[in-house]
């Protein structure tokens, strides 16, 4: 039996579902993150207003997460071929977008409660600027593992494009 698969045009679906739920659940997580670390930060400007310019980290922090959707949803949407494109590459592509997808919604909704509490203890207090930086770095890795899953698995997905005649 040849390795090949055959094109099914369902599998172009599954693949677009992939980049879609990449984007859209990573712009999720972005959109809660800065919502919730702006309202800290308005907090903040109210408190203090000359700590509002570190104060903003987090929301640049929480941004980021929706570029990392882009990248991977950018990535499986140049791999969908007409005639080329398998339903395991579909599936793979479902499954990264979906990685990349969710671990940034999780890294934005640890994003925004840490960063809205961190900052309103910024406002009182100086010396948690450090730990707060920490925190958001390691909540951010959360996103960075679903990128890096996602295009690890979208290469998977590369070398199984192609599919048979019959």
């Amino acid at each position: 039996m040849d390795q090949k698969t055959t094109c099914d045009p369902s599998a172009a679906f599954f693949g677009s579902m992939g980049a879609a739920s990449a984007l859209i659940f990573a712009n999720l997580g972005a959109a809660y993150g800065t919502a919730k670390a702006g309202v800290g930060v308005a907090h903040l400007g109210i408190m203090n207003h000359t700590k509002i310019m570190r104060g903003i980290v987090p929301v640049v922090m929480a941004g980021i997460l929706g570029i990392y959707g882009l990248i991977v949803s950018l990535i499986i949407t140049n791999n969908i071929t007409v005639n080329k494109y398998s339903n395991f590459a579909g599936y793979i592509h479902f499954g990264a977008g979906l990685a990349a997808g969710m671990a940034s919604l999780a890294a934005g909704l640890a994003i925004g409660i840490v960063g809205d509490s961190s900052v309103r203890a910024y406002g009182k207090q100086d010396k948690i600027f450090v730990a707060m930086i920490l925190m958001l770095i390691f909540a951010e890795a959360l996103g960075l593992y679903g990128l890096i899953i996602g295009l690890l698995m979208n290469g998977k997905a590369t070398s199984a494009l192609g599919c048979s005649s019959s």
